[in-house]
């Protein structure tokens, strides 16, 4: 009659303990209880942190997908710069009316479009005399004896643009080479 009213629990508690001679001693079934128990708490410190790791990945994820958002229209929108500025370099100095009105169009149009790049977090790189970085140019060509330390960016075909803090566009460069007796000098 006494199984009839035990309760689920007690039932599972007799199963488990070893019945016959070998009875465990009660500081070894404690200790195999403490040691599940850390185990149980270290799993759930472990799901816990990774939990937090996706909650900061999903975020930094989102911020990312927010602030790059625009950079294949932006890019698109650097050969739209790149003309208005040659359009203003290729028009000849003039008295006309109507010439000078126009320029000022191009000009008004080409800053307000460096605005919206400015509020989007387009900057440009214009490297002109800095040290060549492979990082942020591309070297279309070398120009020797220029007077300028070898790697020194001498011409500047085309701007390059960064959007926040990584690379759109980079900048299309002439560099300084030196000539042969002081590149000798500098790699000895």
């Amino acid at each position: 009659m006494s199984d009839t009213t035990e309760s689920p629990e007690t039932v599972a508690e007799t199963e488990t303990i070893p019945t016959g001679d070998q009875q465990p001693h009660p500081a070894d079934v404690i200790a195999a209880l403490q040691a599940e128990i850390a185990g149980l708490k270290d799993q759930a410190l472990r799901a816990l942190a990774e939990a937090e790791n996706t909650r900061r990945r999903a975020e930094r994820d989102r911020e990312d997908a927010s602030k790059y958002a625009v950079s294949s229209f932006a890019r698109d929108l650097l050969s739209v710069a790149d003309n208005l500025r040659r359009a203003l370099d290729a028009v000849p100095p003039s008295e006309d009316e109507t010439v000078k009105a126009l320029v000022t169009g191009v000009e008004a149009t080409e800053r307000e479009l460096l605005a919206v790049f400015d509020r989007r977090g387009l900057t440009r790189i214009e490297p002109m005399g800095q040290t060549f970085d492979p990082n942020f140019h591309e070297a279309v060509f070398e120009v020797p004896n220029t007077g300028q330390p070898t790697g020194t960016v001498v011409q500047v075909l085309q701007v390059g643009y960064r959007i926040h803090d990584r690379l759109l566009r980079p900048a299309m460069v002439g560099v300084a080479k030196g000539d042969a007796g002081a590149q000798v000098n500098t790699s000895a």
